[in-house]
C-alpha cells in the first residue's frame, strides 16, 4: 500500500513560563520529524532542543550519511532506519555536550528528543528523555514511547501506581537526557503505518495534561493546524505549567489525494528563533 503524508505543528511558551524551551522541525522530502523540550538555565535549555534539531534535519539530509548497527548491538534486528534514528541521536547529543562544556552559561544543558522516520508503509522511532510519540489509530491511542523519568521507573518497579504518577511532584525528573554525559542510548523501535493512522509527538506539556480522549479527538479533525491549536489549548485549559509543544503527522493512502491535500504542504517546517 502506498501512503502520503500531511504534517502540522506548533509550540507555544503556555501560561507560566517566561520562554520557550522546545523545539521542532521536519523535512517531508527525508520523512523525519522532531520534537525536543531542552533544560538548562536561562536560554540554554532553548539552545539545546534547537541544536538537536537542527543535528537531526542535518543528518537527514546528508546522502552520503553512514549508519553502524554495531552502535546499536543490543538492537541489531531493526531496521537500517532506526540504526540511522540511533546514529542522528548520537550526533545531537555529541554536540550539545561539546557546546555545553566550552560555556558557563550553558554548562549542564540538555534536552529531550522524540523523532520519527517515515519509510514508505512503516516507520522507525527514537526518544531520549519524557517527550512522547503516540499513535492514533481508528479511535484508539497507543503510547509508543516510555518515559525516562523518576516517576516511570518508579512505576516500573511497583513502588508507584499510574495514578500516583501523575500525581507526584517528582514527574518532572527525567533519567536520561541529551547532553548530559558523552553518550547516550535512545530507545529505538519500527512500527507500522495503516491508513488513517496519525502520529502526535509531543513535549509533557501537553501530555501531562491532556486527556487520552481529548489527544484521540484533536487527531481526528482533518485539519492538522487546527487539530494543533486545539491541543495547545487544552494544555493550557488543563493547568500546564511549561511550553507546549505538539506535532501532528496524517497518512492516507494514494487514491484519497484529491480529498487529502486540499492545500500546499511545505517540504521543511522548523520553528526558527533567535538562540
Amino acid at each position: 500500500m502506498s501512503l502520503l503524508l500531511r504534517a502540522a505543528a506548533k509550540t507555544d511558551v503556555g501560561l507560566v513560563r517566561p520562554n520557550n524551551e522546545d523545539n521542532f522541525g521536519y523535512d517531508m522530502r527525508c520523512g523525519i520529524f522532531v520534537v525536543c523540550d531542552g533544560v538548562g538555565g536561562e536560554a540554554a535549555g532553548e539552545r539545546a532542543s534547537r541544536i538537536a534539531v537542527d543535528t537531526v534535519l542535518t543528518y537527514f539530509r546528508d546522502p552520503d550519511r553512514l549508519v553502524s548497527g554495531e552502535v546499536f548491538e543490543a538492537t541489531r534486528l531493526l531496521s537500517e532506519g532506526a540504526y540511522a534514528l540511533g546514529a542522528a541521536v548520537q550526533l545531537a547529543n555529541q554536540a550539545i555536550y561539546s557546546e555545553s562544556a566550552q560555556s558557563l552559561g550553558q554548562a549542564n544543558m540538555g534536552s529531550t528528543i522524540v523523532a520519527t522516520l517515515v519509510d514508505g508503509s512503516s516507520f522507525s522511532i527514537a526518544h531520549v528523555g519524557d517527550s512522547r510519540i503516540y499513535r492514533i489509530r481508528e479511535g484508539r491511542l497507543e503510547q509508543l514511547t516510555s518515559d525516562h523519568s523518576l516517576v516511570s521507573e518508579q512505576v516500573r518497579q511497583g513502588l508507584l501506581s499510574a495514578e500516583e504518577a501523575e500525581n507526584s511532584p517528582m514527574r518532572n525528573i527525567i533519567m536520561r537526557a541529551l547532553g548530559q554525559d558523552e553518550n547516550v542510548e535512545p530507545d529505538l523501535a519500527d512500527h507500522d503505518f495503516a491508513s488513517g493512522d496519525v502520529l502526535l509527538l509531543c513535549s509533557d506539556g501537553l501530555s501531562n495534561y491532556v486527556a487520552e480522549s481529548t489527544l484521540t479527538e484533536a487527531a481526528a479533525i482533518e485539519d492538522l493546524e487546527e487539530a494543533c491549536d486545539e491541543l495547545i489549548e487544552a494544555a493550557k485549559y488543563g493547568g500546564s505549567d511549561d511550553n507546549i509543544t505538539c506535532l501532528l503527522v496524517r497518512v492516507r493512502e494514494k487514491g484519497l489525494l484529491g480529498r487529502f491535500f486540499s492545500g500546499v504542504v511545505p517540504d521543511c517546517v522548523s520553528n526558527k528563533r533567535s538562540t
